[in-house]
């Protein structure tokens, strides 16, 4: 990275700017001028007083945001009075009538198709690859299979694609979740693991108790051979899409397998929402057909809640690994005890990964940072217990949870955990943005088993293929602008083709774009490839289109998404996560 951290641009892509103290002079009026008696700092003021009542932001401000929008609330909220009842979006033209009570939805199909609005496209993703499309008569495309107020379905071409092709997987039923809220799911084998393990330990007094007996063996025994052979992973060689909170939904996975990534995870789970049944943490496990090696991040701040998930997923879902979260440094995580948290609290972390290795039989990685403070690591030494308790992969993030994303991730350091990790295998992650990063890490760490890239997917997912070709990609905006219409459609086959579904999607589509503007083609730098922590100067690109994806505005990237989502509704909002990703 460049000392000034400033990407360089060739001289004819950038846009000169005038000097903000000639427009500082020319905003001030003639009656604040006679009142300025000293420059500088006073026209200054002037200058701002006069941008703030026209409803200007100087430069100045716009730089000093920072931070996370943490109250953002949702970008679009659905009126109940002007949806259709789900009893009725397959209509077929028979009588269906709704049992249930309170039900606010429409029950109306003729009004409601004419509050519905405007098709926003006339082809629906759905229905022209499946046959059929799920959300039928509330279908935002709707006009290839709404015939008046019936919902058409192509019998044979949904047989025949049913037959081909699995769904997606990893979706929670009805019998599961009531099982879940009621606590009538039998956990009795993770209690008596972890209560195994605490006598062992000598932390249960058991001299005045009566061991149980169960046939010609007690329950210490059952315990003991419990042990299952575990399922194996071949890591050596592969790259890893990080667990991306947010952003690293199933359709942006989508993307990432196109372009070649070898394992994916999905997004940061909590362990307390999976056993209570709730359908939005659900929805973080669900796995795609051709995730053909998928994992899923949980994070927890005991061993309970832990060992009791790892059980309740590996008997019920379809996944080749589990990754325990010790990374995450966001304070509502830290401040709970999970996350990084756990890394100052190394007996419950013993307990935690111990009991989470014995519970399961498929690997459990570890996902950790350098330790919780700059001047504080700790990664190296804990690299062998986690060899020690039953991991079977380590990935180490080169940067301390104070850090943050404020400086480079150190790869002498992950050298360190490496070797003192061995022969566990170990993979690296922080600053990925090239094959020219991937290569340099390599060398810097010959032992490596492979690495974990996160930001550098979301500013360029097409960065797989640039490793496994070992080249660089000038890849033009309508390439890219193609690679946005794929996530749409992956989006509205996920989230749905009705209104919600579709606000889903372009809400998602803004939380990547967010970090996908950042890309600058290599065609406008003087030195490619760009490094991950270069900003460059305001520049203009090859054509309109560039142009337009090059905007740091939110406001650009609400027009990127109507150009294939149609126009916001009246009641949307929306805010980065990160408040240093957007100008408004």
């Amino acid at each position: 990275m460049s000392e000034s951290g400033i990407c360089r641009i060739k001289p004819e892509f950038i846009i000169i700017e005038e000097k903000p103290k000639d427009l500082a002079i020319q905003c001030v009026s003639d009656k604040d001028l006679t009142e300025i008696k000293s420059s500088g700092n006073e026209i200054q003021q002037a200058t701002n007083k006069r941008q703030q009542e026209n409803g200007e932001v100087s430069n100045k401000k716009r730089k000093k945001l920072q931070g996370q929008n943490k109250s953002r609330g949702p970008t679009y909220r659905i009126t109940q009075d002007k949806e259709l009842c789900n009893l009725l979006v397959q209509f077929k033209g028979e009588n269906v009538e709704c049992n249930r009570k309170n039900c606010n939805f429409l029950h109306n199909i003729e009004e409601y198709l004419k509050v519905k609005g405007d098709d926003l496209g006339d082809t629906c993703y759905n229905f022209e690859t499946t046959g059929k499309c799920e959300r039928g008569l509330a279908c935002r495309f709707g006009s290839q299979h709404i015939n008046g107020n019936v919902n058409i379905i192509n019998e044979e071409k949904y047989n025949e694609y049913s037959k081909n092709h699995t769904q997606t997987r990893n979706i929670l039923n009805k019998d599961l979740q009531h099982s879940l809220r009621k606590k009538t799911y039998d956990f009795s084998l993770s209690e008596a693991l972890i209560k195994y393990n605490d006598k062992a330990k000598g932390k249960v007094d058991t001299s005045t108790k009566v061991t149980k007996s169960s046939g010609t063996v007690t329950d210490e025994d059952i315990i003991k051979i419990q042990q299952r052979e575990k399922q194996t992973i071949d890591w050596k060689g592969k790259i890893f899409l990080s667990p991306l909170t947010t952003v690293g939904n199933l359709p942006f996975r989508r993307i990432c397998k196109e372009f070649g990534v070898d394992i994916t995870c999905g997004e940061m789970a909590m362990c307390s929402s999976l056993l209570q049944g709730a359908p939005q943490e659900w929805a973080l496990v669900k796995r795609h057909h051709t995730e053909d090696i998928f994992g899923v991040q949980l994070c927890a701040n005991n061993p309970h809640v832990l060992t009791k998930c790892g059980q309740l997923l590996t008997k019920e879902i379809d996944i080749d690994f589990i990754d325990l979260n010790l990374g995450c440094p966001i304070d509502l995580v830290y401040k709970e005890g999970g996350g990084c948290a756990l890394l100052r609290r190394q007996k419950v972390l013993e307990s935690c990964v111990t009991n989470l290795s014995q519970i399961i039989n498929i690997p459990l990685t570890v996902k950790t940072r350098t330790g919780v403070y700059s001047d504080e690591r700790i990664a190296h030494k804990l690299a062998p217990n986690f060899r020690d308790w039953g991991a079977s992969l380590l990935t180490i993030h080169g940067r301390s949870r104070e850090q943050r994303y404020t400086k480079m991730a150190d790869w002498n350091y992950i050298n360190e955990v490496v070797q003192a990790a061995a022969p566990l295998p170990v993979y690296g992650n922080g600053d990925i943005l090239s094959y020219n990063d991937y290569k340099s890490s390599l060398e810097i760490c010959p032992g490596l088993a492979g690495v974990m890239i996160g930001r550098g997917a979301l500013i360029k997912p097409w960065i797989f293929t640039e490793i496994k070709e070992q080249r660089i990609w000038d890849i033009s905006s309508s390439e890219r602008f193609d690679i946005l219409k794929k996530f749409t459609n992956y989006g509205l086959e996920h989230w749905g083709s009705d209104n919600k579904g579709v606000e889903n999607t372009r809400r998602f589509m803004l939380e990547w774009l967010s970090f996908l503007y950042r890309y600058v083609p290599v065609g406008l730098l003087e030195q490619p490839p760009q490094k991950v922590n270069e900003r460059p100067p305001s520049y203009r690109g090859r054509n309109d289109l560039e142009t337009l994806m090059a905007s740091n505005s939110a406001s650009d990237w609400i027009k990127i998404t109507e150009m294939l989502l149609g126009p916001v509704p009246e009641n949307f909002r929306f805010l980065p996560k990160h408040k240093a990703n957007s100008y408004k």
